[in-house]
């Protein structure tokens, strides 16, 4: 799905990309400023009930996760610094958009269930990238899962966005039980492939 996204975006993105190149302005200070305004805009629009405009301002900034990588390729300063980084900010920004509608959920009062599933994501969703960075740091590969990042992202953004527009809040309850449970299968996918992996490789390898 994002990979469609990105070749639809890509005409819009490159020349953006730049000029800010041009400007002096670096890939870091992008992913910085982008994780920023997710952070701020998903914990201060969606409690307050502002989904539209929340979803709108959310999304422009997690375009910049576009914006700065083809910074980097375009500028030739592709770094393991920069993939670091880059990686450990997206946990901040999808934390907040989860926190953000978490909050917008208990607040109302009327719907403990959707808190709860929106909480479940947040867990969940931090445990999906954990598993496989734990699983690369030792040697394995995690990759594999039917709930990525990017899809996530997408989902309940598009989601939220339609509940602001006037569909039943129950949407984006069921939708938040529909990425818990996805969540949930890409940990329990990730946990079998790597333990098949270890198995594959005797079954005595040691933790560094």
């Amino acid at each position: 799905m994002m990979r469609r996204l990105r070749r639809v975006v890509a005409r819009v993105v490159d020349p953006v990309a730049d000029a800010l190149l041009r400007a002096g302005v670096s890939p870091d200070a992008v992913t910085v400023l982008g994780t920023l305004g997710v952070v701020v805009a998903a914990l201060t629009l969606f409690p307050l009930g502002h989904l539209v405009l929340g979803t709108l301002v959310i999304t422009v900034f997690v375009l910049s996760d576009l914006l700065d990588g083809t910074m980097a390729r375009r500028s030739g300063r592709t770094s393991t610094w920069g993939a670091f980084l880059d990686s450990t900010l997206d946990r901040f920004g999808d934390g907040a958009i989860f926190t953000g509608l978490v909050l917008y959920l208990a607040g109302r009062g009327e719907d403990p269930v959707g808190a709860v599933l929106a909480l479940a994501c947040l867990v969940l969703g931090s445990i999906v990238p954990y598993a496989r960075a734990r699983a690369e740091g030792l040697g394995m590969r995690a990759d594999v899962g039917i709930a990525e990042r990017a899809d996530r992202l997408v989902v309940v953004l598009t989601t939220t966005l339609g509940v602001g527009l006037g569909l039943p809040s129950a949407v984006l309850t069921v939708v938040l039980g529909v990425l818990a449970l996805a969540s949930l299968v890409t940990v329990v996918q990730r946990v079998v492939h790597v333990r098949r992996q270890f198995l594959a490789a005797g079954g005595t390898a040691a933790a560094p």
